[in-house]
């Protein structure tokens, strides 16, 4: 998404410009250890499947315990218990995961050990199963509108932090968020009906369903697995405005249907998934912008316009492994197709053109419409070795096309939100339309070894090479702000990503290991506007990372600990005056923490679990500045405007220095034969900062020694710490199981993200919107299996 950053008056250039910049900037700035969470029946069962735990971090089946890496699984138990809908609902149990939720599920942020998003580009990649979804473009707002897939019918939720660039490609540069589906059963029969209902103090109630079947078409051979899920989006918020309330529901959707073939040569799986989410309006509330206090009340925002959200997915899936005797062939094919919509309100921000340009007796209102179309193609050929001997290796091919349209649409009206009075609607309604048509192609060739020398010792290594090939242009067929024309771009680049991880094993139970890592964020062709580069490159990173994995007490305590540094270069940034915004090279940041991760089975039924992240990220020197050269209608030259978006020490935008989450389950029999299980988890997230600092200087035209004006310092917000406290519980005996959760049971109130809210002409600050983290939430489930 578009962000919107305050303008300065007193150099301002014409308003066609500044809007139409603003609209033609593509998409929004942004602004362990092994931490294994298992879900078993029971306490007993946890301690034993916690060493049992699988991944597939190198695109093998593994012990996590054995893998030289920090990987962090939730597991679908645990998603369960939470009665997790979305990302942010389960993003403190992985230390180092940060989560902004934007107002509602898929409004997603996601960032690793501090590599925020500072572009419209992803840093965090995304797949399902072997295949990659989202953009990995920078035209289609992957870093604000993540997957946030609804966890139904998902095995576990892998994530990897770190660069995973050998593996996994652009975009995996922060780290891998995995979706694991389940698999059919090739034996067995089996269904699931569940029902449940959830409560948001001070809101709506709210009904979800789910149904799953397994069932084998040729016993051992051939199996189908079907699922679905509604999940109802419970509303809390109001709008000061017009009196609605509980403005901000909505419906999330999954349905997936997977076929899997077991043959004595050759296996396959076949698989359609589709996932839906509506939401009729974000949350979010209006705050002071001095003291941060509601400005109406708890849970009202301001909203002139309506903010609907829509994000459909449709995935195919084809995989195929073919048994060569010594080796294996594996073939990964997958399509999807993803439409979203994404409508603000921009009154605030646009609605003044009426009265301050117009000569109208009073500010306008506005919207602008987003929608962002993308079919992707992906294939992935691997040839490798049986696993368990000395040598294992891996070699592969990677190809992937992504055909996108980003298309913005914005209006203007009068302030009840009715069309501007003739014949200014006509003339100025239509504030701007463009369009900016996208492809992004890219190869890839990739391998990977792994020695082992003795019993202890092991070396890990990777490397890829990828180029990618990029084109857009940027349309305009219609609108009074912005030159009518078609304006195209195009790049190219050639990366290297490479990895080494050695591993020491002291004993069964305590390995330790060192991994260093490269991983980048691609670039590509930048828009059309003054200042901006016609080509942003790629963001580049080096990764240093040791790591502890132990097990001690007979296996009834885990102790995982990971040190970090990230040199983060060429970092991918957005650069806006006057709205005018586009992406540049900013410079260079560096990341460096520890992560703990720990469990404690006290008895048979009892377990304790605590996991923390200590992550300092910041800017290491001021980035690259943006020259904006200021002319009069005549085209001469007055002033320059220097920006530049991020000073040295600035923290990185949404990154606590401290996180923590402790976590307690028992579980319990009764004589009756029923079985269940109490749990809780206490979570805290230090402060952070909302974005980057931002100074502007006006100087003499080619003279950046000459000061015309003061330098224009705007210091980020801060987001104050928080703490929540989640409880659960489940009984079932057979067939059923009732579970009941109270999600936020203290009723914290407390920030996801803080955004201003400034006007594009007169730089005045309207107020503050805080996207409040989950209310206190109740749920009860019940779920039958036959």
């Amino acid at each position: 998404m578009t962000q919107f950053h305050s303008a300065r008056p007193w150099y301002r250039k014409q308003l066609f410009l500044a809007i139409a910049g603003a609209l033609a900037c593509s998409g929004a700035p942004a602004l362990a250890q092994d931490s294994v969470v298992t879900q078993p029946d029971g306490a007993s069962a946890e301690a034993t499947n916690l060493d049992t735990v699988v991944v597939t971090a190198n695109k093998r089946v593994e012990n996590v315990r054995d893998v030289g890496a920090s990987i962090s699984v939730i597991g679908e138990r645990q998603l369960e218990n939470l009665g997790a809908v979305s990302l942010s609902d389960y993003a403190a149990f992985i230390p180092g995961l940060q989560v902004q939720n934007d107002g509602g599920p898929g409004l997603t942020r996601v960032s690793l050990r501090g590599i925020a998003a500072l572009s419209s580009g992803a840093t965090v990649s995304t797949y399902i199963d072997e295949v990659p979804v989202g953009s990995s473009g920078i035209y289609q707002g992957a870093s604000t509108l993540m997957l946030d897939l609804l966890p139904y019918d998902i095995s576990r939720v892998e994530v990897l932090r770190g660069p995973q660039g050998t593996l996994y490609g652009a975009g995996a540069i922060g780290g891998l968020l995995k979706y694991v589906t389940r698999e059919p059963d090739l034996s067995t029969t089996e269904a699931r009906v569940g029902v449940g209902v959830r409560s948001v103090q001070g809101g709506d109630q709210a009904l979800n369903l789910r149904f799953g079947a397994s069932v084998p078409l040729k016993d051992d051979r051939l199996g189908l697995r079907m699922s679905f899920a509604r999940n109802e989006i419970a509303a809390f918020t109001d709008n000061a405005v017009d009196g609605r309330e509980n403005i901000n529901g909505g419906s999330q959707l999954g349905a997936r249907t997977a076929l899997s073939w077991d043959g004595d040569v050759v296996d396959m799986d076949f698989g359609v998934l589709h996932q839906r989410i509506r939401s009729d309006d974000r949350a979010g509330v209006a705050l002071d912008p001095d003291t941060q206090r509601p400005l109406f009340g708890d849970d009202d925002d301001l909203a002139w316009q309506p903010r609907p959200f829509s994000k459909e997915l449709t995935l195919v899936s084809l995989g195929l492994d073919w048994e060569l005797g010594w080796g294996n062939f594996i073939s990964a094919t997958g399509w999807s197709q993803s439409d979203t919509l994404d409508q603000i309100d921009s009154t605030v921000q646009f609605g003044e053109v009426a009265d301050g340009i117009l000569g109208l007796p009073e500010p306008g209102s506005s919207f602008v419409r987003y929608r962002y179309d993308m079919d992707k193609i992906t294939q992935e050929f691997r040839l490798q070795s049986k696993g368990g001997g000395t040598f294992e290796w891996m070699v592969g091919a990677f190809y992937t096309k992504e055909d996108a349209l980003q298309s913005q649409f914005a209006w203007l009206g009068q302030r009840d939100g009715t069309p501007l009075p003739a014949p200014y609607d006509d003339m100025f309604g239509t504030l701007a339309i463009i369009n900016l048509p996208s492809t992004y192609k890219e190869y890839a060739l990739f391998a990977n070894g792994s020695w082992r020398f003795g019993e202890r010792f092991k070396i890990d290594a990777g490397l890829r090479q990828a180029r990618n090939d990029q084109w857009f242009s940027q349309n305009v067929p219609t609108g009074i702000l912005a030159p009518i024309g078609d304006t195209p771009g195009e790049s190219s680049e050639d990366v290297f990503t490479w990895s080494i991880s050695p591993q020491y094993r002291f004993s069964d139970d305590v390995m330790v290991y060192a991994r260093v890592a490269t991983g980048y964020q691609p670039g590509g062709p930048n828009v059309a506007l003054a200042g901006m580069p016609p080509q942003v490159d790629s963001s580049m990173l080096d990764s240093y990372e040791i790591g502890l994995k132990s097990q001690f007490a007979d296996r009834r305590v885990t102790l995982d600990v990971s040190a970090f540094r990230i040199d983060w270069e060429d970092i991918q940034v957005a650069s806006s005056f006057n709205g005018v915004g586009g992406l540049v090279n900013g410079g260079e940041a560096t990341s460096e923490g520890l992560e703990l991760s720990s469990q404690f089975r006290v008895t048979d039924a009892l377990m304790l679990g605590l996991s923390a992240a200590y992550t300092d990220a910041s800017i290491k020197n001021d980035f690259e500045p943006t020259v904006i050269a200021q002319a009069d209608e005549d085209g001469n030259r007055l002033y320059d405007v220097i920006l530049w978006t991020g000073l040295a020490g600035d923290r990185m935008p949404y990154s606590p220095k401290l996180s923590w989450t402790a976590t307690a389950e028992y579980a319990f029999s009764t004589a009756g034969g029923l079985n269940g299980q109490v749990g809780a988890a206490l979570r805290w997230v230090g402060k952070r900062l909302n974005d980057t600092t931002e100074r502007q200087r006006v100087t003499a035209p080619d003279d950046p020694d000459t000061l015309l004006l003061p330098d224009d310092i705007s210091v980020p917000l801060e987001l104050d710490s928080y703490r929540a406290l989640d409880l659960y519980a489940g009984i079932g005996k057979g067939n059923w199981e009732l579970r009941a959760y109270a999600n936020n049971v203290t009723g914290e109130k407390a920030w996801s993200t803080l955004a201003p809210m400034d006007g594009a002409l007169s730089g005045v600050r309207s107020h503050l919107v805080g996207v409040p983290i989950q209310p206190r939430t109740f749920g009860l489930e019940i779920d039958f299996r036959f």
